[in-house]
């Protein structure tokens, strides 16, 4: 029995100590992942824009970035690129921006925020320079605004116009013997398409060129801009396949010089009166995030929330826009009287009919109280126009994908590929003729199509009315414009769909502006998660991420997304663009 009570109160003793030590562990993690103190960057910085770094629409830190030596976790938000620039502008620390242009991660809208921005930092006489080994046409558009651009001697410069492709599947759910059952509403309605087409259809095909050449002629416009080449100039090296190679891109003007990267950063030490062999001062945007003060500060308050992909019922995903949440979010800043106004800043392809109708709500009753002011992102078609076409204000940039005024709804039927491709069959009993209506195991009668049918065009006159009111409107003007129609921003103003031409930051003015207040801070929402929620979510979000980016190129990621986006279809009215264009 000694011995017994010997080892238990050594266990016990070990037990507290670990416990202790536990703790005291834990209040060090927690202190080290949330220390916000200030760092400084020395004289003669130069800041390094890495375009090939997709910057969200919101920050979101990950606490475990410091312990997996993966700093590129926490990155800037697009707002907060925007801001910081403009800040840079002003510090006398800091010299220029250098951009690394290989590639861009960011959608055309994203990037003509930071080239506004970058064009902004310029009127300040600092240099801007840009280098990539080889430079992508996406990161050009960007790039192009540089005082300075130079790409590898045996590198080059992709520019040989834009393309868009869709994948469709009709061939391949005939081979597997499954019926799709579509029912939509718009000639324009392209989001089923896939599913029905073995390619394009006419109505279609004229859509996205025009909004495809749309983005071309303003990529053309800002490249003739900053390098002073005529647009039809460009045009032609496109048509006619000029530019196969670094000579050639320094040939036509695209470029200013070949070089290797030693010998062009030798060139910025020049410009900030360092020696060849000097250290350069490089300041990434995460470090200069932590060293200036580039968010506005004042008595009042101005939230800008983001609306930021699929839109579902439910509660808020990670990467998505729950109705459930949003509502809740939408009337706490309504009734929050130091709230004096709320932009609401929309990358949304759609999602759920149902689920958009419970935002636009929160937003209609939120206006009677405080200005609503809508900047769009990306892409803010179908139910993400619907959640904001009844705003005070809608901003939307010239590259900005919007409108897709239109409804769809999929039923798959699997009867025959159960019984042909697998040997599986089923049977019921149910008290009533529509018990189970919607089932995928078998084809749909005359009178359930009917039913499906009609729900859909019931949702799109409802949209078509949404938009008519809150853009005054008729509701016949509005179909014409509508039948799941894409626009871009710039167009979109033509039909009345939008109301001015600007970013994020205008977005914010015109708020202030709407509700009479000089002196604001901006609040953004949805607030980051408690530093415990990060601790128990982070890890194992950065862990999965990891691993799939390590074992999926970007083009595989791409398109494993447009495969889960499919399952969210089925069986529920959709106002979204299922298959999120590649553009290159």
């Amino acid at each position: 029995m000694k011995s017994f009570f010997k080892i238990f109160f050594a266990s016990l003793l070990a037990l507290i100590i670990f416990t202790v030590m536990g703790f005291f562990l834990l209040i060090g993690i927690v202190a080290l992942v949330s220390s916000d103190d200030k760092s400084t960057i020395d004289a003669k910085a130069v800041l390094v824009l890495d375009l090939s770094t997709n910057f969200p629409e919101q920050s979101k830190d990950d606490p475990f970035s410091a312990f997996m030596n993966k700093t590129e976790n926490d990155i800037p938000s697009l707002y907060d690129m925007v801001r910081m620039i403009k800040a840079a502008k002003n510090d006398t620390l800091v010299k220029g921006i250098y951009i690394q242009c290989a590639g861009n991660a960011n959608g055309y809208a994203a990037s003509e925020e930071l080239r506004k921005a970058l064009l902004d930092f310029k009127s300040s006489k600092k240099f801007v320079y840009a280098y990539g080994e080889t430079i992508s046409q996406k990161a050009y558009y960007v790039a192009s605004v540089s005082d300075f651009i130079a790409t590898h001697p045996q590198g080059g410069l992709e520019f040989s116009g834009m393309v868009s492709s869709l994948f469709f599947l009709k061939g391949m759910l005939e081979k597997l013997d499954i019926q799709p059952q579509i029912f939509y509403a718009g000639k324009f309605k392209s989001a089923t398409e896939p599913f029905r087409e073995y390619k394009m259809t006419d109505a279609n095909r004229l859509q996205t060129s025009i909004w495809l050449g749309d983005l071309y002629n303003h990529l053309l416009a800002a490249v003739s801009a900053s390098r002073k080449i005529d647009t039809a100039e460009l045009h032609r090296l496109a048509l006619s396949g000029a530019i196969q190679s670094a000579s050639d891109a320094r040939k036509h003007k695209l470029v200013d010089d070949l070089m290797y990267d030693d010998q062009f950063k030798t060139k910025m030490n020049q410009q900030v009166g360092l020696g060849a062999d000097d250290k350069a001062n490089f300041v990434t945007f995460s470090q200069y995030s932590k060293a200036t003060d580039f968010r506005q500060s004042g008595g009042d308050r101005i939230a800008i929330i983001y609306a930021n992909g699929d839109i579902a019922g439910g509660s808020e995903s990670n990467e998505g826009i729950g109705s459930d949440a949003y509502r809740s979010l939408i009337r706490k800043l309504r009734l929050d009287k130091s709230i004096k106004a709320i932009v609401l800043r929309v990358n949304s392809p759609g999602g759920s009919a149902l689920a958009s109708d419970v935002i636009w709500r929160e937003i209609s009753l939120t206006r009677k109280s405080k200005p609503v002011v809508v900047s769009m992102g990306d892409v803010a078609a179908s139910g993400g126009y619907y959640i904001a076409c009844n705003a005070d204000s809608v901003f939307a940039n010239e590259n900005t994908i919007t409108g897709s005024i239109g409804v769809f709804s999929i039923v798959p039927n699997l009867e025959k590929f159960f019984q042909n491709k697998l040997g599986v069959g089923f049977d019921r009993v149910k008290t009533a003729p529509f018990a189970d209506m919607g089932a995928i195991d078998r084809s749909l009668t005359e009178s359930e199509k009917k039913f499906f049918q009609a729900s859909v065009d019931s949702i799109y006159y409802t949209f078509k009315s949404r938009v008519a009111e809150g853009r005054k409107m008729s509701v016949v003007s509005v179909d014409s414009i509508a039948q799941g129609r894409v626009w871009t921003g710039k167009r979109a103003i033509r039909v009345g769909l939008t109301d001015r031409i600007g970013t994020l930051q205008d977005a914010v003015l015109c708020a202030a502006k709407m509700s009479k207040v000089t002196s604001y801070s901006v609040r953004e929402y949805p607030e980051k998660k408690t530093l415990l929620e990060e601790l128990t979510e982070g890890y194992k979000k950065s862990v999965r991420s990891s691993v799939v980016k390590e074992e999926l190129s970007v083009d595989a990621i791409y398109w494993m997304e447009q495969w889960k986006g499919i399952e969210s279809m089925v069986g529920t009215p959709q106002m979204k663009m299922p298959f999120t264009f590649q553009v290159k």
